[in-house]
């Protein structure tokens, strides 16, 4: 049932992950939100609604915060049947240009971040017999990006891990599915000029922005539907048409 169930959001401190956060929320789904800072006093108040919220900082790169948030899944509630790893970073710069450092911190948090999560969160869910992951990834995963060398592989590189942990999660009836967004309206698409956006805005077949309540549906149709394993759903208005 819907509301027995226990999910891990990554990144749930603003745009997407909490948009996904706030969604199983709202269906009865207990959620773990973890965030790599406090969330901010707007995001908190929405939280303080649900008893079924518990809020865990830390960053996702390091093992010991992956093994936490499993932990408090279980010592809460009892099971983990969900795992969302949205947490990422950009730290775009062209590639002639990008310091090996903004390519490590990039790959670091949004490849090995999902990694120690679907690590630590298999283990328990294998023991289940049953569980849903969902990654996202990014349409520019799929089909790259100018300024994003970086960004770009870290997210065809979580189109692999989708891939491969989806063959293993099957052995115990685990899905592992991955969700490619494209122009989604949040912080980082509304810190661009007003003149991109509508350059953005006009290739795109639906001539708008995605909201952050449409990548959420998307996450919660592939949580429960359980026939859907190994696939990446591109989100993105018709752009990579």
């Amino acid at each position: 049932m819907t509301e027995q169930r226990v999910a891990i959001v990554t990144g749930a401190g603003t745009g997407i992950g909490f948009a996904i956060a706030e969604q199983f929320l709202k269906v009865g789904i207990r959620v773990i939100l973890n965030s790599h800072h406090e969330l901010a006093p707007a995001e908190q108040t929405i939280i303080d609604q649900y008893s079924t919220a518990i809020v865990v900082t830390g960053d996702v790169t390091q093992e010991t915060t992956a093994d936490e948030l499993v932990t408090q899944a279980m010592n809460h509630f009892g099971r983990l049947d969900i795992l969302i790893n949205n947490a990422g970073i950009t730290r775009d710069k062209l590639l002639t240009r990008m310091a090996a450092a903004d390519f490590t911190a990039v790959m670091t948090t949004n490849v090995f971040g999902a990694f120690n999560l679907t690590k630590a969160a298999m283990k328990v869910m294998q023991k289940a017999r049953q569980g849903a992951i969902v990654n996202l990834s990014s349409i520019s995963g799929l089909h790259g990006n100018i300024g994003q060398a970086n960004y770009a592989a870290s997210k065809a590189a979580i189109v692999g891990l989708t891939k491969a942990s989806a063959k293993e999660g099957a052995l115990r009836q685990i899905r592992v599915n991955a969700i490619a967004p494209g122009m989604i309206a949040t912080a980082m698409t509304g810190a661009m000029s007003e003149k991109r956006q509508a350059a953005a805005r006009e290739v795109i077949p639906l001539k708008r922005f995605g909201t952050v309540a449409e990548i959420a549906t998307t996450a919660l149709f592939l949580v429960n539907n359980a026939y859907i394993t190994g696939q990446v759903i591109t989100v993105d208005g018709g752009l990579t048409i």
